[in-house]
């Protein structure tokens, strides 16, 4: 493999796996070490130690915990107080912090303020939108006010095959409150258009970083369809269409069964995107997304332009910088024009969970330092101390340096998540709490395992991996991967669970490697459940 290859390879396995996937897998020598302390009488079912003693994982470490949260009875147990690499199970302590903290009914209300005179239908000065760190801003957004997701998010499209657009349109929000300044009865704006994103500063530990205004995960989704016969152009279509934004594409559709293989640039400021390779004539849509580097500014553009369709006309220029110094330091006495109201938090708990949300998952880190009255995303670390204790999580069991699982700093013990879930479990909260989690064989990054097998349906569980390159045996390192939630006993009852892994491997650099020990490993949580059922009944 060449050293380009390797590098593109790097790119997209550490930005993507480390947060995205998916269930455990074990050793036969961690199967066969004793059980950590308090550990469960309960054999393990033999369908999974014949899983956990396959040769694939001969370095790996296995650990688990499984137990009643009403009796505290332990029924499995190995190294339960041992550090794991949690991936994106770590997303069950930062976003159950943020929904405890500004509660699962809570909604973002972004207004916009009019900063100036107004002389009639003319406003004489400046609009101010005050973000407020809604995670989608209307994009996502059903009209039974849900927020919607596919399996398999578009802000994983460049890293995994198969990724898909919800329908919805990413500038519903922005459009609504260029609507509503509008019906205000303003017709132009002698003056700017400002993105107030002063809510909290950009933190560079966090990857990816959360901004104050979100439009469309920060990202321009592209569309790639293949041409009616080989050697025609692909079709391009982009979204959001936004200035100064603009896609080409070079694409060319290759012969049915050829590789689809698209590769994406940009420029220095990430407004020229260009795609370029091949996709296979017959194929599906392929997506990528592309960044936006300046979510403010797009923001600004977006809702000049969303404002010139409703009939507003604003005489500033509607591309370049976002001119925050021009804003006030209070917006007291100012006439608010627009007001755009979020679903609840807990729906945005939903997505987070079912799709593995990375920028949403740092973003509850950063909205719980907002609820405590700073503007430094690392202050909420201290919020989410609270809420450990609070709940009875020995915090001294998890290490956290961000919010989506992917700092190589992370680490959970079994003991804590099973913790965390125990606490909600005797929350008012638990049902919505369990239901949000991506659920065996029907949706999220749980939808294509066990879809026909007696546990479907059944097991709600968040997921979690990190994978990267291994350049010295070229191959993917799976340095972790995890699953924790809650396997249905049946008549309304839980048990609470954690399996994970460390130091597991692919046999070559394919992806699709990771996927395999994933669909081998799903039936781990399958049997857990199943042996659970038995035992309730």
């Amino acid at each position: 493999m060449r050293g380009k290859d390797f590098g593109t390879l790097r790119r997209r396995v550490v930005a993507g796996c480390c947060a995205l996937l998916l269930l455990a897998v074990a050793s036969s020598a961690a199967v066969q070490a004793a059980s950590s302390p308090g550990g469960g009488s309960d054999r393990l079912d033999p369908r999974i130690t014949a899983i956990m003693h396959k040769p694939d994982y001969p370095n790996a470490q296995w650990g688990l915990l499984q137990q009643d949260p009403d009796s505290g009875r332990v029924v499995h147990s190995r190294f339960a107080e041992q550090f794991f690499i949690p991936g994106s199970v770590a997303k069950l302590f930062g976003t159950s912090g943020a929904w405890n903290t500004l509660g699962g009914d809570h909604r973002f209300r972004t207004p916009v303020y009019a900063v100036g005179e107004r002389r009639g239908s003319t406003l004489e000065g400046d609009l101010g939108l005050v973000a407020q760190g809604d995670l989608t801003m209307g994009g996502r957004t059903r009209p039974d006010g849900t927020v919607d997701y596919t399996d398999l998010d578009h802000t994983y499209a460049n890293d995994f095959p198969g990724a898909t657009l919800t329908p919805e349109n990413p500038l519903a929000g922005i459009n609504k409150l260029a609507q509503q300044v509008r019906r205000s009865g303003i017709t132009r704006v002698e003056g700017n258009v400002i993105v107030d994103d002063r809510l909290f500063r950009p933190e560079p530990v966090f990857v990816p970083d959360p901004t104050p205004l979100i439009v469309n995960d920060n990202l321009i989704d592209l569309l790639t369809t293949p041409g009616a016969r080989p050697g025609a152009p692909a079709q391009l279509d982009w979204r959001p269409k936004v200035a100064p934004y603009r896609v080409t594409s070079t694409v060319k559709t290759v012969a049915a069964g050829k590789p689809t293989d698209i590769e994406v640039t940009t420029s220095d400021n990430g407004t020229r995107i260009r795609l370029s390779g091949t996709i296979a004539a017959g194929s599906e849509p392929a997506l990528k997304v592309s960044p936006i580097a300046d979510p403010a500014a797009f923001g600004r553009t977006a809702l000049i332009e969303a404002l010139g369709r409703a009939g507003v006309r604003v005489t500033a220029k509607p591309t370049g910088a976002n001119p925050v110094g021009r804003l006030p330091g209070s917006y007291e006495g100012r006439p608010r024009v627009a007001l755009y109201t979020s679903p609840p938090f807990a729906q945005y708990a939903k997505l987070i969970f079912k799709v593995s949300h990375n920028l949403g998952g740092n973003l509850a880190i950063c909205l719980m330092a907002v609820a405590n009255g700073s503007k430094d995303c690392m202050d909420g670390f201290p919020v989410l101390a609270g809420f450990l204790d609070r709940a009875g999580v020995d915090r001294k069991q998890v290490q956290l340096l961000d919010g989506r699982g992917g700092n190589p700093v992370d680490r959970t013990t079994p003991e804590a998540v099973v913790q965390l879930l125990t606490y909600w479990q005797h929350t008012p909260e638990a049902t919505r709490f369990r239901n949000a989690l991506p659920i065996l064989g029907v949706d999220g990054l749980l939808a294509d395992n066990c879809t026909d097998c007696p546990a479907r349906g059944k097991v709600f569980a968040k997921t979690g991996a990190a994978v990267g390159l291994d350049a010295l045996n070229n191959r993917l390192a799976v340095g972790a991967i995890t699953i924790a939630g809650y396997l249905d006993k049946g008549n309304g009852r839980f048990d609470v669970f954690f399996a994970g892994v460390n130091g597991a491997s692919t046999p070559n650099t394919d992806v699709n490697g990771v996927l395999d020990i994933a669909d081998d490993l799903a039936m781990i949580s399958a049997y857990l459940q199943e042996a659970a059922a038995r035992r309730e009944s």
